[in-house]
């Protein structure tokens, strides 16, 4: 007598093939570190989060990874688990330098101890794996320049990026704190915005993760899926991103998330057929 195979026994091994993908050894021995415990949690991560929202298009494996070590990184709760998907996203063809700088560049957003711990996690990550052949990339710093140039160079990069929403937080700092102000222009944009390796599209992904996982940042969040927007990702890619986000930081998170996006798409799509 043959057996039916059941929507969830699909869903199984969709995700248990991802999982195994991504996550090599760790990832096929996930569910026997859970069967004494929670067997039960170890077969719902298997089928939700990598049968489910892994197997969804939208996003490559390698971005999905790279969101994933910008969120941990970023809510800095969850070690074992950033060591994980760091692990993974060398597994699925992510470099180490774009590791690193992901991780830089929650520097930004959740603060430089988050960003220290995250290089910690990723300095003894590198340090496992022997199919890395140079784990260190060196990027090439900026020469000397003016305290006005820097200032001018975030400037321009705030404006490319973030548009008329960046420059509203600006203005929302004037009177108040203007200080403030200028060291997001000149270190978030100047320093980290313009550095190599990742480029615009990939920060601004890493960033709508971060601030959905975060909770805390909805504003934020507005402005920077303008900013995805406006450097060519695509609003398929922000939900996705956000999408993810349920599973490691929450459904509430996610819906938050979801939200903001409504709300960023409707006054595009106003703004649109005003022109």
């Amino acid at each position: 007598m043959t057996t039916a195979v059941t929507p969830a026994d699909t869903r199984y091994r969709r995700g248990l093939e991802l999982l195994t993908t991504v996550g090599g050894a760790a990832g096929a021995g996930f569910e026997s570190g859970l069967a004494d415990i929670a067997p039960g949690l170890a077969r719902l991560t298997v089928e939700f989060a990598y049968g489910d929202v892994y197997d969804r298009p939208g996003l490559t494996l390698p971005q999905r990874q790279l969101v994933n070590v910008a969120a941990l990184t970023a809510m800095g709760t969850a070690a074992p688990q950033l060591r994980f998907h760091i692990d993974g996203a060398l597994n699925v063809g992510v470099t180490p330098a774009e590791i690193v700088e992901t991780i830089i560049h929650m520097s930004v957003y959740a603060g430089i101890p988050a960003a220290l711990n995250g290089i910690a996690a990723a300095k003894l990550a590198f340090a496992d794996r022997t199919d890395l052949a140079d784990p260190v990339t060196t990027v090439a710093e900026p020469g000397d320049e003016t305290a006005r140039a820097r200032y001018e160079r975030g400037l321009e990069a705030l404006g490319r990026i973030d548009g008329e929403a960046g420059e509203q937080v600006i203005a929302f700092t004037q009177g108040i704190a203007p200080d403030l102000g200028r060291y997001i222009i000149e270190f978030a944009f100047a320093d980290v915005y313009s550095r190599p390796v990742l480029d615009l599209k990939t920060r601004e992904l890493a960033t709508v993760a971060a601030c959905t996982a975060l909770g805390t940042a909805a504003p934020q969040l507005r402005v920077h899926l303008h900013g995805l927007l406006n450097v060519g990702g695509t609003r398929e890619e922000a939900i996705e991103a956000i999408t993810q986000m349920a599973v490691y930081a929450g459904f509430p998170a996610a819906l938050n998330g979801i939200t903001a996006a409504r709300e960023v798409f409707a006054a595009r799509d106003a703004e649109a057929a005003a022109h």
